[in-house]
Formats: C-alpha cells, structure tokens, sequence
C-alpha cells in the first residue's frame, strides 16, 4: 500500500484508537511489558498513546514517534492527562533517524504488521539502543496452529487492503533473524499474540 494512503488510514482511525485505548486483555499485557522501564525510552509507531498508563512516569523519558499527524494529537492529549514527559515525532518509522545508541530501551506494540520491511526496522531499534538495553515487542502475527494459520494467509490480502497491516508475519522468525538478542517469549490466542522480550547488542 501507498505510504500516504496508509497515513491517510491511520489519520481516519485515530479516534478509535483513541477509545479503544483501554482494552483491558492488551492492557494486562502491555502492563506487564512496559512497567518496569526507566530512563530514556524509544516507542515506534506509538498510535493514540495506549501504552502510557503503563509506563512509570516518575522515571520514564519518553520519545514517541508515528508517521500520523491524527495519531499524535490523540497520544499528546493522553500524555496531558497522565502527566507524562514525552517528546513526539512526526515521522515514518522506516525512514526515521536517530543518533545510534542513545536509549536506555525501546518499545513496538502492535506495528510490526505494517512495515514494507520488519526486520530493517528491529536492525535500526537495535542500534538505537544502547548496549544491552531492553528491546519490548508486543505483536500479532501468524498462529502456530494451522487451521488459525491458513485463515489468516486467506484474510491477508482483505485485511491489508481496510487496516493496513499483515496478519501472517512470522514475528518470532522477524526477531531471531534479527540482530537483537532473543530472551523471553510468550504466545496467546492461538499463538496470534507475541510478548516477546529482547536485549540490544
């Protein structure tokens, strides 16, 4: 898909990111993922902002980065309400610069679907991390079971084209070819759902 028409989309879908926000299962999940963090913190694709109740305000930095105008008004007015320092960034995930090294961690929930290229983006999460620093994922991708993994292969195309995202990455495959280090991994729903835990190299 165009990247434009996919910035389009997401701008359309800003409002009901922004209701969905509190989804309690993701929330369980993102709690758990992102509570612990501290010091200066890289989330991509941060959407409507539903990852900032989770983290601790008190010791996080946050930058956050989406390629959708829409997307970071409803994350800046999250961010108002919790009282969070963040610093937003408009720009695409794929082609964002950012000095090499320079996080104490760095977050993706629910992105790695729609990048033309997922691994060149965890390669990029890992240089931008500093060394040994925590790299957090939580992701949907391909079942392991495969009457779930067949429906989806079909559904791809039609779920590309009204969300803009894949529903058949192999995520795990993404992350152990990648040049982050693999520590802990949990699957839910079938094996649709990834917390997946990594450390920079």
């Amino acid at each position: 898909m165009d990247k434009n028409a996919l910035i389009r989309k997401f701008n359309k879908q800003a409002a009901m990111y922004e209701r969905n926000s509190r989804q309690r299962t993701l929330g369980v999940w993102r709690s758990r993922l992102l509570q612990h963090l501290d010091g200066n913190v890289l989330e991509l694709a941060v959407g409507a902002g539903a990852n900032f109740p989770y983290y601790n305000s008190d010791t996080v930095d946050l930058t956050a980065v989406d390629f959708s105008p829409e997307m970071l008004r409803s994350a800046q007015r999250m961010a108002s309400k919790l009282d969070l320092k963040v610093t937003f960034k408009q720009q695409d995930i794929e082609k964002l610069q950012l000095p090499e090294r320079s996080f104490d961690a760095v977050v993706s929930t629910l992105s790695l679907c729609g990048y033309d290229d997922p691994l060149h983006v965890v390669n990029k999460m890992n240089q931008w991390c500093k060394p040994g620093g925590e790299i957090c994922f939580l992701e949907h991708g391909i079942s392991h079971n495969k009457l779930l993994g067949t429906t989806q292969n079909i559904l791809n195309p039609i779920a590309r084209r009204i969300s803009g995202c894949h529903f058949n990455r192999d995520i795990l495959g993404i992350i152990r070819s990648s040049d982050v280090e693999l520590m802990k991994t949990e699957r839910y729903y079938g094996g649709m759902v990834h917390l997946i835990w990594a450390r920079s190299t």
